[in-house]
């Protein structure tokens, strides 16, 4: 083996196992805390072994009923992501405000990942300003979003990701790639969502 080759191998070996040991815990758990990674959500059972099982968590000052229609509504050419938009929206500017023709969703319904719609999420259920579960279909996907409130103005806002990676397929390199920056996207998704919650007058139309 050439120096170099030595060197460069050894730098890989060495981000490999800093990921595996440092940065891959801290983003599977960002901002949850030990009992909302131990308390089962919808849709746990419809991923068996996850390869990817991420939890992630923020607190809101703000009723449900101002956190679920950010939920509701988001998705491709729907009121984006609240995240970097020029990555994940086509570079249109996500919704600030909530979208009344994106709020009757319907179990079945895709949440587009693309911009024609093909690459998405279905609605799998739905509990009105609760929660919020989304699914591929097969079951090698599930993500759900839950709302918990302690009063009228303090709510967690938390989500969770189960992927099944196919080792043999030939999109497994795209899925570790999306495992590495989903924490990036979904850190910003989720201060978005608080951000506009947070800022949303009483007067603003609500689902619920």
């Amino acid at each position: 083996m050439q120096p170099y080759t030595f060197v460069i191998v050894s730098i890989f070996i060495v981000l490999v196992l800093v990921y595996l040991t440092l940065f891959r815990p801290w983003q599977l758990r960002w901002g949850a805390t030990d009992d909302e990674i131990k308390r089962s959500m919808p849709g746990d059972d419809i991923v068996g072994k996850p390869s990817f099982n991420a939890t992630r968590a923020v607190t809101i000052h703000a009723p449900a009923k101002n956190i679920y229609p950010w939920i509701v509504q988001m998705g491709v050419k729907r009121a984006g992501w609240y995240s970097y938009d020029l990555l994940d929206n086509l570079g249109r500017k996500s919704a600030e405000s909530i979208l009344t023709e994106h709020q009757n969703i319907q179990v079945g319904d895709v949440i587009p990942l693309s911009p024609d719609g093909k690459q998405g999420l279905l609605v799998k259920d739905f509990s009105q300003n609760k929660w919020m579960l989304w699914w591929d279909k097969i079951g090698d996907t599930s993500w759900v979003w839950e709302i918990y409130t302690d009063g009228e103005t303090h709510s967690r806002l938390v989500t969770r990701v189960r992927v099944k990676y196919r080792w043999f397929s030939p999109v497994i390199v795209f899925n570790l790639l999306i495992e590495f920056f989903d924490i990036l996207m979904m850190r910003k998704c989720m201060l978005g969502i608080k951000r506009r919650a947070e800022a949303m007058l009483p007067s603003q139309p609500s689902a619920g």
